[in-house]
């Protein structure tokens, strides 16, 4: 069996100890996701309004309000938005 082979195996076997709760040498990352329509409401817009400034698309907004996690270059956008809104 290849170096790969041997990572890759070792990989998966640590991911299914970590969904176990197994300790590990697993390391997690928590990634803080914005409640969209919190910080809309907070700033008085409308979905519509809040699309166009942000330069988002309204049907992503609609997505994230309904539970869809902000990615991408949207993402990054809101969060942004949302630090300048908590200022």
């Amino acid at each position: 069996m290849n170096k790969f082979s041997k990572e890759l195996i070792e990989s998966m076997t640590e991911a299914c100890e970590h969904a176990e709760g197994k300790p590990g040498r697993v390391r997690v990352h928590v990634v803080d996701v914005p409640d969209v329509r919190a910080i809309r409401r907070r700033l008085r817009m409308s979905q519509m309004e809040f699309a166009r400034v942000y330069r988002i698309p309204l049907a992503t907004i609609k997505n994230w309000e309904q539970g869809e996690a902000p990615a991408g270059r949207a993402g990054r956008r809101l969060s942004a938005g949302h630090r300048q809104a908590a200022a």
